[in-house]
């Protein structure tokens, strides 16, 4: 069952500059080079889907959630275009998972791994898992991209919200701070002819992280280039490896 949703949060994204205060002894004029701070506040609005498996509404238990972060071509205010592809495109032609899947749809010049949208995703994954039936301790994210990037960076700034992720073509603009990953079941996907994400942006990631990780694994596909989340996607074998996983 598909349910749309609207959602608008603001976000208070800190900026930080040097504070500096110069005098340009090399000019005749009394020019100042200076630089203010300030916190800024941006509204982030959220359009999303929310897919929820067909004995929802009527079990008593508590449901894992599944966070799906779509790729550049699905940016938008279409919550049609999430179905193209992923985990909602499987949904649409009839499967049934055993989890609720979450959908946002990033705004058309957004980018996920951004950080005002990395702050917005953590607030709509707090919020459903507040208003649904979902076990805390079962929330997975993956996403493909774009949402390969997003799906690092948000699960590297907020590690403790998840039991496991699978980021397919994608990859880390920041790799400081990624032993903040080490204690996250991760198992990455890739291509080795991507020529738009190069599979080298989840080597770097697997090397990195192997000698701390508690589980890191990568699985690169032969002669396939930058799709390569419809193999993905179609293996079984992914949600049984998700599922698998319970924040202790």
């Amino acid at each position: 069952m598909l349910i749309p949703f609207r959602l608008i949060f603001l976000i208070c994204t800190a900026v930080f500059f040097s504070c500096e205060n110069k005098i340009d002894n090399n000019s005749m004029s009394n020019k100042n080079n200076e630089t203010f701070d300030t916190m800024v506040q941006i509204p982030i609005k959220l359009h999303y889907a929310l897919y929820t498996p067909d004995n929802y509404h009527n079990a008593d238990a508590d449901f894992p959630l599944v966070l799906y972060l779509h790729g550049v071509g699905e940016r938008g205010e279409d919550l049609t275009k999430l179905e193209l592809n992923g985990i909602p495109e499987l949904i649409s032609k009839g499967n049934n998972f055993p989890f609720l899947t979450l959908a946002p749809q990033c705004p058309e010049f957004g980018w996920w791994s951004r950080a005002e949208y990395v702050e917005a995703l953590a607030s709509l994954v707090k919020e459903i898992t507040k208003t649904h039936k979902i076990d805390a301790k079962r929330i997975y994210a993956t996403g493909l991209s774009m949402g390969g990037y997003g799906t690092l960076a948000l699960a590297k700034k907020y590690p403790q919200l998840f039991a496991a992720i699978i980021p397919i073509c994608g990859g880390l603009e920041d790799h400081s701070d990624i032993e903040q990953l080490k204690d996250l079941p991760i198992w990455l996907f890739h291509g080795d002819q991507d020529q738009t994400h190069p599979v080298e942006r989840s080597i770097i990631i697997r090397d990195l992280l192997k000698p701390v990780s508690k589980e890191i694994k990568l699985t690169i596909y032969e002669g396939v280039g930058h799709n390569s989340w419809d193999a993905t996607y179609s293996n079984d074998q992914i949600y049984d490896w998700l599922l698998s996983h319970k924040k202790e």
